[in-house]
C-alpha cells in the first residue's frame, strides 16, 4: 500500500509542477505568437492544460481512497488486498502464484494482479480449498485454491 502511494504522490507532484511551471510557459510562449484562433501552440497547450487537471483531479481521489483503506478490516480467512494465492489450474495440472495488490502496484510479470482485474475480482472473498472459474481474455480457467496467506500472516 505505501508503495501504491508513494507512486501516486509522485506522479501528482510531476503533473502538479506541469500545471504550475511548464504549462504557463508554454501558453505564455504561444500567446506571444499572434491570433489565438489559429494558433496550434495555444490550442495543444490548453488541451493539455485540461487535460493535465483531469488527470491531477483523478489521482488526487484516488490517493485520498487509498488513505481510507484501513488495513485491520482486512480479512484472516478470506482472499483480500495483500493475499498470496497458491492455485492449481485443473485443466493444465499446473500450480501458478499470485499476490493481490492495487492497481497502481500491479505487475503480472512479478505476479501481482491488481484486486480490480478479472482473476483479482474472481478470487476476492474465496478461502482455501475453493475452486473457481475465471474469465480471461484467453478464455475460461477453472482452479481450486491450494494456498491462501493473508497480509496478515506477514
Amino acid at each position: 500500500m505505501k508503495q501504491a502511494k508513494a507512486k501516486l504522490e509522485a506522479e501528482v507532484r510531476k503533473l502538479e509542477r506541469e500545471l504550475r511551471e511548464e504549462l504557463p510557459a508554454a501558453l505564455k510562449k504561444a500567446i506571444q505568437l499572434g491570433d489565438l484562433r489559429e494558433n496550434a501552440e495555444y490550442q495543444t497547450a490548453k488541451e493539455r492544460q485540461s487535460y493535465v487537471q483531469a488527470q491531477l483531479s483523478h489521482l488526487q481521489h484516488r490517493l485520498a481512497k487509498l488513505s481510507l483503506v484501513n488495513l485491520s478490516k482486512i480479512p484472516t480467512d478470506r482472499i483480500s488486498y495483500g493475499s498470496t494465492v497458491v492455485l492449481f489450474d485443473l485443466d493444465t495440472e499446473v500450480e501458478v502464484t499470485y499476490r493481490l495488490v492495487t492497481s497502481e502496484e500491479s505487475d503480472v510479470k512479478a505476479g501481482k494482479i491488481s484486486t480490480t482485474s478479472p482473476i483479482g475480482r474472481s478470487l476476492m472473498n474465496r478461502e482455501e480449498g475453493d475452486e473457481v472459474q475465471i474469465r480471461t481474455p484467453g478464455g475460461t480457467k477453472n482452479y481450486e485454491i491450494m494456498e491462501l496467506t493473508t497480509i496478515h500472516d506477514r
